[in-house]
């Protein structure tokens, strides 16, 4: 039977401020993420999923089995894709075409990936995904839910559970929003994309 760990961060836990505190880090990666974690290890044993990764228990599994694996999914998709905070941040080469041919330019991209964030009601995740077609998809996906349960190939998602954001912004979740654009590592969706 394989067991799930705790991602590693490819960065410190002060790396992301100003924008995500060493606090937020502590807390969200170290506590929220483990906690699903542990979870996820106590569930497994007679689930049927012991030998599974996190995309098939996603896409098969319900209950607290799902919720757990979904969460671990969309949270190492989450920080796997954060840096330092940079300037003027966007992606290069055939994702950055591809957004800007599809959208008419990366910022026609940014604000309609931000309404889905914004306006999502309660706890969840905005993703930007492929359809079968190649063809993007942003989406509002509530609570552990994660795109490739719709047949979709996520590449890039922003956590707007508060847990993510309430510690640095309390309940100015655009503002948070708005800043998340500046720590995404684009040369991770971009490999995503590709």
């Amino acid at each position: 039977m394989s067991t799930f760990e705790l991602i590693t961060l490819p960065y410190s836990a002060n790396a992301l401020e100003p924008i995500i505190s060493a606090k937020t880090i502590e807390l969200h990666h170290g506590k929220h993420l483990a906690g699903y974690v542990a979870n996820i290890n106590k569930l497994l044993p007679g689930s049927g999923f012991e030998s599974a990764s996190l995309v098939d228990i996603v896409k098969k599994a319900s209950g607290g089995l799902f919720n757990n694996a979904g969460q671990i999914l969309n949270h190492n998709m989450y920080f796997e894709a954060l840096q330092a905070p940079k300037a003027n941040n966007a992606p290069s080469g055939k994702l950055a075409d591809a957004l800007a041919a599809q959208f008419g330019s990366f910022e026609n991209f940014k604000a309609e990936f931000a309404q889905k964030a914004t306006t999502l009601f309660g706890s969840g995740w905005a993703w930007l995904s492929l359809d079968a077609d190649g063809k993007f998809v942003i989406s509002q996906e509530s609570n552990a839910s994660n795109p490739v349960q719709k047949g979709l190939k996520p590449m890039l998602t922003i956590d707007v559970w508060e847990h993510a954001y309430y510690v640095d912004y309390q309940n100015r979740r655009a503002e948070y929003i708005e800043k998340y654009w500046d720590i995404i590592n684009w040369k991770v969706i971009e490999a995503r994309y590709n």
